[in-house]
């Protein structure tokens, strides 16, 4: 992690307060590398953040066997890892309408008159969790009061220009500078 900026004293207390907020939210290992420039005198704060891949979505057929019975019109799906069940009914809520799932048991979901397929349904994404925590401790990282922000997001670099007032080219300019230097 390197944190930039003309006053190397602000630059150490800025990054003890990224290293607690990331140990907080518990991040920090997922985080490979991490750029911030920051100058209150602009003002501009840019961070640019790596984090690591996280595991493979889990799918439905990783959760339960189903079966579809054409004579009754009903999908039943027999959950062999209740892990992920609230997710699971989640998913199926959406797609299938509250109405149409039934759940006689722990391990038992029947599906009334399913209009989609279920086979591959991503059930819980890991990888965009540890997007999402990693977007949490970016905005609890930047500096109050630096709403104007403009924004990227490749693959698993997040990068962030923030200021309280329009954004310069030049900052952005040094957003992507930080970027091609991450990689």
């Amino acid at each position: 992690m390197i944190v930039e900026s003309y006053d190397e004293n602000g630059a150490k207390v800025y990054e003890m307060v990224i290293r607690q907020t990331l140990q907080d939210l518990q991040v920090s290992r997922a985080i490979r590398d991490m750029k911030v420039f920051a100058d209150p005198r602009e003002p501009v704060f840019i961070i640019v953040v790596e984090y690591e891949k996280a595991a493979s979505p889990i799918t439905i057929d990783d959760l339960a066997e189903y079966e579809y019975k054409k004579d009754e019109n009903n999908l039943y799906i027999r959950v062999k890892d209740e892990t992920y069940l609230p997710e699971l009914l989640q998913k199926l809520w959406e797609i299938e309408g509250r109405e149409n799932i039934q759940q006689p048991s722990r391990y038992e979901i029947i599906i009334s008159n399913p209009k989609a397929k279920v086979e591959g349904i991503i059930i819980h994404d890991p990888q965009e969790d540890l997007k999402k925590k990693v977007y949490d401790a970016i905005f609890r990282i930047i500096p109050e009061g630096f709403r104007v922000i403009d924004h990227l997001s490749e693959g698993n670099v997040i990068a962030m220009v923030c200021s309280d007032e329009i954004i310069k080219d030049e900052w952005i300019k040094k957003r992507d500078e930080m970027i091609k230097k991450l990689k």
